[in-house]
């Protein structure tokens, strides 16, 4: 008998949750969205045996007054043989604000009063971040605020594709002047290395073309960088896997997110592609 494998999809409202279970569903998935925690495992047990072994569960902060106990509800499955993977969306608030302005529809958390005021909105916002902070820590989580619908729908495709009991290592690359990655576990600024934009046969091309390669490859600061982040992702990662993480997001950040971040990020994934599963991911090529 196939093993169950279930995907639970949580997160801010306004984050592209809905997306992400028609995504889900186009990849064979029978999908539930907005159910209430306390039927979650009545739901797994109802689906072990069944001809589809991948259900995908959608909840959210509509079913608040359940929220409490389903950190506990979710660690029980893990030990029925479940294979499991939790995916939170998150966005900034300004992205957020924008979406639910765009869309003309009331956060679940705003009374009627404040659901168009954009202070009552933040508040809804704000409360709804603490009431789901517990689940955030347990997922993977994906930044939606500068993620087109096609990027996202894909992105969640490969995070279900490869979902495997061992921790999955994601090196995003970025740029600051756009904001740090929310779903980032590590940041590691890269700008005080050498910068291949100021080279003007290097200035349109990125990380990942050969020369811009070449020209970061001669510089010793950026090997040492690489050396370093390697010597500390090496240690602490065996622990973060002793306490049961399945994602760790480090996040490499330069001023445009387009030559060094990219390059070392490359690196990083190359590097520590075995023996943990590693991808890599630039966020100013998303958009």
């Amino acid at each position: 008998m196939k093993s169950l494998q279930l995907v639970l999809i949580t997160g801010m409202s306004g984050s592209g949750k809905s997306l992400a279970l028609a995504a889900l569903e186009d990849a064979g998935f029978y999908c539930v969205d907005n159910l209430p925690p306390e039927l979650l495992e009545v739901f797994v047990a109802l689906q072990h045996g069944k001809h589809n072994s991948k259900v995908a569960v959608a909840i959210d902060v509509r079913s608040a007054h359940s929220l409490p106990g389903l950190p506990a509800r979710l660690k029980s499955l893990g030990h029925t043989g479940v294979e499991m993977t939790s995916i939170f969306l998150d966005a900034r608030d300004d992205a957020l604000v924008r979406r639910f302005s765009e869309t003309r529809r009331g956060h679940p958390l705003s009374t009627k009063q404040a659901s168009n005021d954009e202070h009552g909105l933040l508040e809804a916002i704000h409360h709804e971040r603490d009431m789901l902070s517990e689940l955030r820590e347990q997922a993977m989580v994906l930044d939606t605020s500068l993620l087109r619908p096609a990027k996202l729908l894909s992105q969640i495709k490969e995070i279900v594709n490869n979902a495997r009991h061992e921790l999955t290592l994601q090196f995003e690359s970025f740029a600051f002047k756009r904001g740090i990655p929310m779903g980032a576990d590590y940041v590691f600024d890269v700008r005080m290395l050498p910068n291949p934009h100021y080279e003007p046969g290097l200035r349109e091309l990125t990380g990942r073309d050969k020369p811009v390669a070449d020209f970061l490859q001669d510089q010793p600061q950026v090997g040492l960088m690489i050396e370093h982040i390697s010597a500390f992702l090496t240690h602490w990662l065996p622990e973060l896997q002793k306490d049961h993480r399945s994602y760790v997001t480090v996040a490499i950040g330069c001023t445009g997110g387009q030559h060094r971040s990219v390059y070392i990020a490359e690196a990083l994934a190359k590097a520590f592609a075995k023996p943990w599963q590693a991808k890599c991911r630039h966020r100013e090529f998303q958009v």
